[in-house]
């Protein structure tokens, strides 16, 4: 009986050669590393996010209203949590709105 086209194959990978994707090698690839991104309330030594400082809180809520997490905006543990309490502030004063129309 001939093989069959298509299925697995004796290797038991669908599509071919068993570590084809490694067949070169790590030679000759760049390695990136990711600068470490540093909270912007301690490099500025801010150590109290105003709720009234609308043009600082706009610049950690994108176009949909929705507050920007640590690993994006890069800021610290303890900043972070003033920095929801400060646009929570805000959005209940009405000075920042909740959602975008």
């Amino acid at each position: 009986m001939p093989p069959r086209s298509g299925g697995r194959g004796p290797g038991g990978r669908a599509g071919g050669k068993a570590g084809a994707k490694g067949a070169k090698g790590a030679k000759g690839k760049k390695v990136f590393y990711r600068r470490r991104k540093v909270c912007k309330f301690c490099a500025d030594k801010i150590d109290y996010v105003d709720y009234k400082d609308v043009k600082l809180l706009a610049g950690f809520i994108p176009e949909r209203s929705k507050i920007l997490p640590r690993r994006i905006s890069g800021t610290c543990a303890r900043h972070q949590r003033l920095l929801q309490q400060g646009i929570k502030r805000a959005r209940h004063l009405a000075l920042i709105p909740f959602a975008t129309d």
